[in-house]
């Protein structure tokens, strides 16, 4: 599957995904803001908005106005 040309959002939604899975982001952990996480993946604004959305679509984080993005579930093993 890595071989196939993928969206940016998509590539930095599995990556945070990937953190997610393994322990590095934790349940109840806020995500960095959105301005930062351009700086801290080279991406843009709404690359970052769009990999939050499907994120948010697979169930692994929740956003709160004005709060954050926090992560509220991992990765589905069979997924």
């Amino acid at each position: 599957m890595s071989d196939l040309p993928r969206y940016e959002y998509v590539k930095l939604a599995d990556a945070i995904a990937a953190d997610i899975e393994s322990g590095k982001l934790a349940q109840g952990a806020a995500l960095p803001g959105e301005r930062a996480m351009t700086e801290l993946h080279g991406v843009s604004i709404g690359t970052v908005r769009r990999a939050i959305v499907e994120l948010r679509n697979r169930g692994l984080v929740a956003t709160l106005p004005a709060k954050g993005t926090y992560v509220i579930g991992a990765p589905d093993p069979d997924d």
